[in-house]
């Protein structure tokens, strides 16, 4: 069992930046692909960014590429996703994910997810 909390979010101007952060328990962290996430109002969730265990491998979604990046720390069993140059577009609620055993960025095959943060970027 893998339990994600995340936090980092809020509200910030268009053009603005923001890190999320994303801790798990336990301590298997580093057998696990650890993906973000968002869900605006009305719409289906939609894949942001993955990374695989070791942080070898990345994947970005096209609506953010060049703008938000994944990264992670073992060590500290966190992930990050630093968000710069936000657009309104961006408002949604984030949530990090985690699957072990695969790299995938396909949402249904997450196992684990958190609560998830709200970021809301302002015109």
């Amino acid at each position: 069992q893998v339990q994600l909390a995340e936090s980092g979010g809020g509200l910030v101007q268009a053009g603005g930046s923001l890190r999320l952060s994303c801790v798990a328990s336990g301590r298997t962290f580093n057998r696990y692909t650890m993906g973000w996430f968002r869900q605006a109002p009305g719409k289906e969730r939609e894949f942001v960014t993955a990374i695989s265990w070791s942080g070898g491998s990345t994947s970005v979604a096209d609506s953010v590429k060049g703008r938000f990046t994944i990264s992670r720390d073992n060590a500290k069993n966190t992930v990050y996703l630093q968000m710069n140059s936000l657009k309104p577009e961006d408002t949604a609620v984030y949530y990090c994910a985690a699957v072990q055993g695969i790299y995938t960025t396909t949402y249904q095959q997450y196992d684990y997810w958190g609560q998830g943060t709200q970021v809301t970027v302002s015109s």
